[in-house]
């Protein structure tokens, strides 16, 4: 998946929790937002850049939840990243593996 159909295909399904997300769906929304946040923090200020940050809040936890889908594991596994430091690693390590074949939430994406 390029750059630019990942960022469409999250935007489309900003608030769409099933399914499954591939790895690189993933990461190039990480990116996107990442460039967002920093964008207008340098354009407007970091009180402003605020509002980019919320604005991508939801599409990002829906492509999160959809990427553990892939690694066939419950949306519920996000909630980790409220454990200081190890949910983060615990996280980043899963969503840097390969997706299962066919699971519970559907072929491949």
């Amino acid at each position: 998946m390029t750059f630019q159909e990942s960022i469409q295909v999250c935007l489309q399904k900003f608030a769409d929790f099933t399914g499954r997300a591939s790895r690189s769906e993933y990461w190039w929304w990480t990116l996107f937002n990442f460039l967002v946040c920093i964008g207008t923090s340098l354009a407007l200020g970091p009180n402003l850049a605020s509002f980019a940050s919320v604005a991508l809040i939801l599409p990002s936890i829906a492509v999160a939840i959809r990427r553990l889908h892939d690694l066939d594991r419950s949306g519920w596994f996000l909630l980790l990243s409220l454990i200081p430091v190890i949910g983060a690693l615990v996280l980043l390590y899963w969503f840097t593996q390969a997706g299962k074949g066919p699971n519970q939430y559907g072929e491949a994406a």
